[in-house]
């Protein structure tokens, strides 16, 4: 099994090839390849290596998929007995990676 995981967007994510993933949204049109290379950590086969904190040479390639808005998020504060709502709406954008090779 071979998978990596990389670190984008402050977050860390786990990533095999094939799989699609949604990661804090960067600059790119859809079908543009990225490559991704703060890779924490790779298993290739049965090699497993760590990075400290990077590994060096390694690289996630992967394809943008699409670039969107994800789902609304109400965000409702409210103050009982004073009258006070506030009601606010928040659509974070993300982008679809398919991931499509792990070098290690």
């Amino acid at each position: 099994m071979t998978y990596a995981v990389i670190a984008t967007g402050g977050k860390q994510y786990r990533v095999a090839e094939g799989e699609t993933l949604r990661i804090e949204k960067i600059a790119g049109e859809p079908g543009a390849e990225v490559v991704l290379d703060s890779v924490l950590l790779a298993r290739v086969g049965d090699a497993l290596k760590i990075g400290q904190p990077m590994l060096e040479g390694a690289a996630v390639h992967a394809t943008i998929v699409e670039q969107d808005k994800a789902k609304k998020v109400l965000v409702f504060k409210y103050k009982r007995r004073k009258r006070y709502r506030k009601m606010q709406g928040h659509r974070q954008p993300y982008t679809a990676l398919r991931i499509n090779r792990i070098e290690a």
